[in-house]
């Protein structure tokens, strides 16, 4: 179901100008395509193929008939055909289905255009492309664009989407809800990771069986190195499809990503070890790809009428005995192999004329040329069988007790004395009536004629006698998300009453003493004084310990998959942080130890207007979608200073617009512009009636950029804008009041204290840095009262981390604000609780404690501003996700996984020296806002 066989290689168009010249904003394809190189669904590999032997011979050697093939290249890759893999006729003759699906992914590829440089850029561009095809569809006189045209005939096709991991099933999985369409999803073995979640996508998986290695244990300092997560997939990947089928999910198999394909057997054997029938996989190498590319009446089984591929074998197909002999290929043999002989079973053996007894011959394979003789008569005695070209010998030698060892004695050596000597026998084989007869020497040189009788049903019951009986598989549970304190289920939500806290309200009523809260159903029920615990509830006991609301990051890069930002042109509203939240990054935990229970993601600072936002909970464990805030209004990023007109990324980064700031100020207008006439043109078109739009010349084009910008204007999205200097913090408000938009929040405002009292006539807010200063140039005025100066011009402020470090002590940062400032206490820590909470719109439940919002609390064993406070429990929507007691369970559990592996690992059988893996270099975007030239090195 996904190779490229036959297909060529996808190459880079020859860039324009010397290599290296710089960014590339235009496609360099010739002809009438789509703007942007990746996305050519005019691609057909039924165009391009070419019957290849070579590649055809490997395939069939591993018992294929036929595949689907493609040129895996671009997010939008075109069709693929299924070909059969005879390699004696010719491509108009294996060709079997010219257009049997199309195929996807979130990789651009061969395509050296700029645009997309990130996940949510790619993500984007698969969601605008489908809506231009739908649009171009409309409007068949507006241009001739072949791709989506191209497009638009291939929706009724099987569409075959490859994505990275679980994580990106998920999304794709998503992308296409949104274009109406179901995909097929070639995955990467780790689909039980996220098993509850993908079965709700009604996805077929097309999963491969590249199993992992063992890792290289041995040494203590390598070992250290290996993630735990790539430890666990190393036990739990070949369970993967069991796992799958037991959910009731749809899937195929691939020998796709074996770099070793002699391991495709060995490793279906392996699946079937760990939950597979051999039925399942015959079912997922042939009816279901079948049935998936409608090709039910070419391939898949044994019927009148369909292409006559077969496989004829020496024995059931997961036998580890089983030899593949012929592959049949639209009725022509391919002979694999030569079927061996079998020597091993019961004899009737017969020495001179010495009584008949019986002679057991084994071995692990029965093209193996030594096998191990033993007979059966009630001595100990072995030796063993040499056959070559039907010629046997046998050696009995006494001295060989040892099980498991094969005698060594050469057979003309003198016995020891009182040694009773070798036994040697010569003869041949008779395949007809399955019989040794020959002739032999005993020890003294007596000559003898000696012969031994296959007897079958003996031999069979031998055989099942001797079936290997593997111990039952125990696998460790799955965890959510795997490695290092990953949860084997979401904490329960559960009744608490804290009884007897200094209780940090974050609101009119300042600081309580010796106060009670009740947490219930997800929300702050009471707060008083004595309060009676209800029936079940748990009692934390918080005296002398300190209450507050649980932390909110204004400003973070936390948990972003693939790049934070979307650079490559000056305006990208359209990409969306939500696309590529990833619930995996050990920064959630590590917030949640540090009293932080939400956060906005936010899109990087590369360009005057970014991407937009998503707000989240810390709900470690849960999947990406889970962790955003239900009904959460709309933000996107926007961007002011040195980044966006890109002073510091090198000399060849010169030729995207904005280069200065006047430029930057230029770029919000041109935006604003043309959303307007956006607008316009929209409200246009809806008053016409029906039969009107019906008869209008053209439809206006749905533009998911410029629809982000529009709903600034009205109101339902907001802004957060990175900046520093208090020129541009006063050209952007002018600009807003121009445009008829607000901006809602100014992130770093390390200037903030010269404009504060403009500022407060807009109605911004104003997020800051505690005490960063001078580490560029743009922030050389930047001085830790800032926030202080702020918050007393009326301004509401917070503190945010723009890091993921930082994040788990914005307490601390807050504290500053003390120091620098003389703020009172309780309203530095409003800087870290209700005030996010009032910028990002969401004060009306979280931020404060009080009776009915969100039971985001956390309790401390100090008062919170003290660089000694440790967070002892932190409760998010009344369940805890972190407490000190638990957080020291998790790590005792994972040193103890990590050792039950590493034994596991150094007990695993090893195929050559040196064949096991070495530990995976694991990074993971550690992103701020002035990272920008580190993302292309981590994606790749």
């Amino acid at each position: 179901m996904f190779s490229s066989y036959g297909v060529p290689e996808a190459k880079a168009p020859e860039r324009q100008g010397r290599r290296g010249a710089g960014p590339q904003f235009d496609s360099q394809k010739p002809g009438a395509f789509d703007w942007n190189q990746a996305i050519h669904p005019e691609v057909n590999a039924a165009e391009v193929f070419k019957v290849n032997a070579e590649q055809a011979g490997a395939y069939r050697k591993l018992g294929f008939g036929a595949v689907l093939t493609q040129q895996p290249d671009g997010l939008m890759r075109g069709t693929a055909a299924l070909v059969s893999l005879n390699s004696d006729r010719k491509e108009n003759e294996v060709l079997l289905l010219d257009r049997a699906a199309s195929g996807l992914s979130f990789d651009k590829g061969s395509s050296t255009q700029d645009y997309p440089s990130s996940l949510m850029g790619s993500i984007a561009l698969l969601r605008q492309s489908y809506i231009d095809a739908a649009w171009n569809q409309r409007n068949p006189k507006r241009e001739q664009n072949l791709s989506l045209l191209a497009l638009t005939q291939q929706k009724s096709l099987p569409a075959l989407f490859e994505v990275r991991d679980k994580n990106s099933a998920l999304r794709a999985d998503r992308v296409g809800d949104e274009a109406g369409v179901q995909y097929i999803i070639k995955g990467r073995g780790d689909e039980y990771q996220r098993l509850p979640e993908l079965k709700t996508t009604g996805a077929t998986f097309v999963l491969p069986v590249n199993f992992p290695e063992a890792y290289q244990v041995e040494d203590v300092y390598d070992a250290q190195r290996i993630a735990l997560e790539d430890m666990q997939h190393w036990e739990q990947a070949p369970a993967n499809a069991a796992r799958l089928k037991q959910a009731g999910v749809a899937f195929c198999l691939t020998s796709a990503d074996l770099k070793d394909k002699t391991k495709f057997w060995p490793n279906l054997r392996k699946a079937a070890r760990y939950g597979l029938t051999e039925q399942d996989i015959v079912q997922a190498l042939t009816a279901t790809p079948a049935r998936l590319l409608r090709a039910e009446g070419e391939v898949g089984s044994l019927q009148p009428g369909r292409q006559a591929n077969f496989l004829v074998c020496s024995r059931p197909l997961l036998d580890e005995a089983n030899v593949l002999l012929d592959n049949w290929v639209q009725g022509e043999r391919y002979q694999l192999s030569t079927l061996p002989t079998d020597y091993r079973g019961v004899y009737a053996f017969r020495l001179g004329q010495q009584p008949e007894q019986k002679l057991l011959i084994q071995g692990s394979k029965p093209e193996a040329p030594e096998l191990r003789v033993v007979p059966t008569a009630g001595d100990t005695v072995k030796g063993t069988l040499a056959v070559s070209t039907e010629l046997a010998t046998i050696v009995f030698n006494p001295k060989d007790k040892v099980k498991g060892k094969a005698a060594k004695q050469p057979a003309n050596s003198q016995p020891a004395a009182g040694d009773p000597g070798a036994i040697r026998l010569s003869g041949y084989y008779a395949a007809e009536n399955k019989t040794f007869s020959g002739d032999g020497q005993l020890a003294d040189g007596t000559p003898v004629t000696w012969s031994a009788r296959r007897l079958d049903e003996a031999s069979r019951q031998a055989r099942r006698d001797s079936a290997k009986t593997l111990p039952p598989l125990v696998l460790a549970p799955v965890t959510y998300p795997m490695g290092a304190y990953g949860l084997s289920a979401a904490p329960v939500l559960e009744t608490v009453l804290i009884k007897n806290a200094t209780v940090w309200t974050s609101e009119k009523a300042g600081k309580l003493e010796n106060t009670d809260v009740l947490l219930s159903g997800g929300k702050i029920q009471k707060i008083g004084k004595n309060l009676a615990a209800p029936a079940g509830a748990r009692t934390l006991d918080g005296t002398g310990k300190h209450l507050t609301p649980g932390i909110i990051d204004e400003h973070s890069h936390l948990a972003i998959a693939e790049g934070v930002n979307e650079g490559t042109q000056a305006v990208t509203s359209e990409v969306r942080i939500g696309d590529v939240i990833d619930p995996e990054d050990i920064g959630v935990y590590r917030d949640l130890a540090g009293g932080v229970v939400a956060a906005q993601l936010l899109h990087g600072s590369a360009n005057p207007i970014g991407g937009q936002s998503a707000l989240v909970k810390m709900r470690w464990g849960a999947t990406g979608q889970q962790m955003k805030i239900a009904d959460a209004p709309g933000f996107i990023k926007f961007a002011l200073g040195e980044n966006v007109k890109q002073s510091n990324w090198g000399e060849l980064n010169i030729s995207r617009f904005p280069q200065t700031r006047m430029g930057t100020e230029q770029v919000f207008v041109d935006a604003f512009t043309r959303a307007k006439q956006y607008e316009k043109d929209w409200q246009s078109y809806n008053k016409l009636s029906k039969s009107q739009q019906a008869k209008a010349a053209e439809t206006p084009r749905r533009d998911l950029e410029l629809e982000a910008l529009v709903e600034i204007l009205h109101d339902t999205r907001h802004i957060t804008c990175h900046s520093y200097v208090q020129s541009e913090i006063n050209m952007l408000m002018g600009v807003a009041d121009r445009m008829n938009f607000k901006v809602n929040t100014f992130t770093h405002i390390l200037e903030g204290y010269k404009v504060a009292d403009k500022m407060k006539a807009h109605g911004v807010n104003a997020s800051t840095f505690s005490d960063w200063w001078a580490y560029k140039n743009e922030v050389r005025d930047a001085i830790p009262f800032n926030a202080a100066i702020m918050h007393r011009v009326g301004l509401n402020v917070a503190i945010n981390s723009d890091d993921a470090e930082m994040s788990r002590r914005l307490n601390q940062e807050a504290a500053k604000s003390v120091k620098y400032g003389g703020v009172p206490e309780t309203e530095a820590l409003e800087f870290v609780t209700i005030n996010p909470a009032r910028m990002l719109h969401l004060d009306s439940h979280m931020g404060s404690i009080a009776v009915g919002k969100d039971a985001d609390v956390v309790l401390w064993n100090d008062n919170p501003l003290s660089i000694y406070a440790k967070a002892e429990n932190t409760f998010v929507d009344g369940r805890e996700y972190f407490s000190l007691k638990k957080d020291q369970e998790l790590r005792q559990q994972r040193d103890k996984e990590r050792q039950r592996l590493v034994q596991a690992m150094l007990a695993a059988p090893k195929a050559t020296p040196g064949a096991t893996q070495p530990p995976v270099a694991r990074t993971r975007g550690f992103w701020t806002c002035d990272t920008l030239g580190q993302e292309k090195e981590e994606k790749e």
